[in-house]
Formats: structure tokens, C-alpha cells, sequence
């Protein structure tokens, strides 16, 4: 049997090279770096931050995928109490609950909003421009975009849908996403898969790889872009200013501050996850969509002005603290006009197949990732074997 190689050992790469090996396909993880996990990384030491959100989205077609894996391991949910600690900035000021229009707006089945209209103007016809504009900054906590009112409506419904769910979709993998990433490579270890980390793939080795059966490549788009020399692959994406600060513990602080006056969210990630810092101290995490005409500085300024608001005395009682741009890191973000489908396709031909959060598989940030990787591996099956059943547990098509 012909070897499939993937390239890239982050969780479209992991997803991949288990769907293919439990065909019974030869597989081997090319990764880069000398540590696995791509983006899904976690930081080393007393503060387990990640690149990004520590949390899964339940109803999401990854979930079932880890889950039947036994791939999950421990998640933990929001207490109730801390359920209780969310705030609202709106007009400047602090709340305890968001606009009635922001409920409303939540609660719209996405199937009723346009692909060819944008967010704003869509829901102001719902609810009125100022409740659009609450609505459009609350969603970018799963859209990682400077001005979510110019996506398109469809898109930007769904994400408004999920992130406002009663009860929350949202589960923490206990210890952060690298616990996933070690359970994914124990089962592919399992599995036969072989793994190659420092394994830089450049365009001459990808040429030689080929020549020996499919390529997955599981990288990032602009990696992917420039390893395939296919200006082609492009896709929009988020750029946003990350905050991550460790402060001594304080009763009574906010579990997340969520900012309707601008895309921005702040959250406490020791309320459900206390492995992730030391004793006494809690970790918390900002994300604040930038521009592109925008520096890191500007996403910065307006975290601080959002901690001032919420979690009073911050600076006093910081520990540590790491600051960061992700820049065309934050999954892929659709215009009016346009869907999943129309980002770039998976199958590149010639045996060469693309995986990651930027490309044509439906979902939500990560979900793509795994839906990607799936449908990668079955196309690549598809040129060496003939699937099993089995090997086939997502329906992609209704996903």
C-alpha cells in the first residue's frame, strides 16, 4: 500500500493521519517544529495559555469525532456561579446582562439570514442599528474580526447562534488544548503512524513525497501557499491584539467582560480550569479584533481600558503577562457573497490534498480544522484503498 504523508502535526494534520490510518493506511506526520500541535499548542510552565480560546464548541461534529475516540479526556464546564459573572460593556458602562435586542437576535435560527447581505444591515432590519451593532461586537468572540457587521449575515447568524447558546456549548479540555494534541498522538502512535518532528517539508521534498503517494498538507494557508506555489490560496481571515495576564486571585471578579461598544472579550479561564495557573493567582486572556491599518498597540490599549472596567486594581495585581498579535491565524471569515464552499478546495490534484481552518469544510474556528482533515484523508484513501465504513463518521455534506 502506497504511505500517506501529512504535513503539518496540529489538529488538521492529527485528524487526518488517524482517519487514514484506521483504513489501514502506511501514514507519516511531517511537523516543523520540535513540539507537535500547530496553533493548538499550549505554553510550557506555571501559565497554560493558548493561542487563542481554551474552549470546544459541544455540538460541534469534532466533539462526536474526539468523543468516539475516546480523544476528549477531561472538560470542564462554567460553574454556575461564575455563569453569573458575566458582563456587558454598552455606552461605556458595565452590565449585568446584554441588550434585549442581543437576546433576540441570538435566538434566530442562521437558516433565516442571507449568504449575500451583510451582518449589519441584515440584523438592523431585525433589530434596529443599535442592537445590529451589540449583536455584531458580541459575536466576534468566535469571529476574531475588526468589523464583524461587514460579514455576511449567514455566516456571522451562526456563530451569533452558537456563542449565545442556553446552556453554553462551551467545554474546557482540562490542562488546554495540548492534552487533546497528546491524545491524538498516542492514538496515531497507535496506530502505526509514523511521527517526524523538525521535519521542515520545502518545496523539492513535497515533489519527492509525492512521487510516493498522497500529500495532505496541514498547514496554515499562507504556509500552504507558498510550499504548493499556488498564489491561489487565499482566504480572509481575523487579526487580533491577544492579552494574557495572570493575576492574584480577587473574589467577586468577572468571569468574562464582553465589549458591545467594539469587538473585544476578556475571560477568566482559571473560573472553570484552575490546573491552568499557580494557587492564588488566575489567568485571564484578551482578545481585541485589530484592523489592518491598525497596530498591536491599538488592540492593547482598548484590553486595558476593559480591564479597568472589569476586573478593578489589575494592574496591581499582575503576576505575569504576554501580549501578541495573530495575524491570518484566527480561521477563515466569509464576506457577503461567499460560503465555506467557496474558500480553497481541498483536493489541489496531482494527488495533493489541503487540511486546515482557511479551506472548503463547514464549521466553527477549529471545527474546521477537524472536518478538513477528515474529508482529506478520505480523498486521499480514495487514490490508495477503498474506505471501510468505518472510516467514513462525519456526514461533511449536512455538518
Amino acid at each position: 500500500m502506497q504511505r500517506i504523508h501529512v504535513v503539518g502535526g496540529g489538529l488538521a494534520g492529527f485528524t487526518a493521519a488517524i482517519t487514514a490510518a484506521e483504513s489501514g493506511a502506511l501514514v507519516t506526520v511531517h511537523e516543523a517544529h520540535h513540539t507537535l500541535g500547530g496553533r493548538a499548542r499550549t505554553a510550557d510552565g506555571p501559565y497554560r495559555t493558548n493561542d487563542g480560546p481554551h474552549a470546544l464548541y459541544r455540538h460541534g461534529p469534532h466533539w462526536t469525532w474526539l468523543d468516539r475516540r475516546n480523544l476528549l479526556g477531561p472538560t470542564a464546564t462554567l460553574p454556575p456561579l461564575e455563569a453569573t459573572r458575566l458582563r456587558f460593556r454598552h455606552h461605556g458602562t458595565l452590565r449585568r446582562t446584554p441588550p434585549l435586542a442581543v437576546l433576540r437576535l441570538s435566538r434566530r435560527d442562521a437558516a433565516h439570514a442571507p449568504v449575500d447581505t451583510d451582518f449589519r444591515t441584515w440584523a438592523t432590519a431585525q433589530v434596529g442599528e443599535e442592537g445590529a451593532r451589540a449583536a455584531a461586537h458580541y459575536a466576534a468572540v468566535a469571529l476574531y474580526h475588526h468589523d464583524p457587521g461587514s460579514l455576511s449575515a449567514a455566516f456571522v447568524q451562526e456563530r451569533l447562534r452558537r456563542a449565545g447558546a442556553l446552556p453554553p456549548e462551551a467545554r474546557y479540555p482540562v490542562g488546554g488544548w495540548d492534552r487533546i494534541i497528546d491524545r491524538m498522538a498516542s492514538r496515531a502512535w497507535n496506530l502505526s503512524v509514523r511521527i517526524e518532528t523538525a521535519s521542515r517539508i520545502d518545496a523539492a521534498a513535497l515533489d519527492t513525497l509525492a512521487r510516493t503517494g498522497p500529500v495532505i498538507v496541514a498547514t496554515s494557508l499562507d504556509a500552504a501557499r507558498i510550499l504548493l506555489g499556488d498564489p491561489a490560496l487565499t482566504w480572509a481571515s481575523g487579526r487580533t491584539a491577544l492579552v494574557d495576564l495572570a493575576l492574584r486571585t480577587r473574589r467577586g471578579d468577572a468571569f468574562a467582560v464582553s465589549d458591545l461598544d467594539a469587538p473585544g472579550w476578556i475571560e477568566r479561564f482559571t473560573a472553570q480550569d484552575r490546573t491552568l495557573a499557580p494557587t492564588g493567582e488566575q489567568l485571564l486572556q484578551g482578545q481585541f479584533p485589530v484592523a489592518p491599518d491598525e497596530t498591536r498597540a491599538t488592540g492593547t490599549t482598548r484590553a486595558e481600558d476593559l480591564l479597568d472596567l472589569g476586573f478593578p486594581g489589575w494592574r496591581e495585581r499582575t503576576v505575569w503577562r504576554r501580549d501578541a498579535l495573530a495575524s491570518g491565524r484566527t480561521g477563515a471569515v466569509d464576506h457577503p457573497g461567499t460560503t465555506w464552499r467557496d474558500r480553497p478546495a481541498i483536493d489541489r490534484g496531482n494527488g495533493i490534498y489541503l487540511a486546515g481552518d482557511q479551506v472548503a469544510a463547514p464549521g466553527l474556528l477549529s471545527e474546521v480544522s477537524f472536518n478538513s482533515g477528515i474529508e482529506a484523508a478520505l480523498l486521499a484513501l480514495g487514490t490508495t484503498t477503498h474506505p471501510t465504513p468505518s472510516t467514513t463518521p462525519l456526514d461533511l455534506k449536512g455538518a
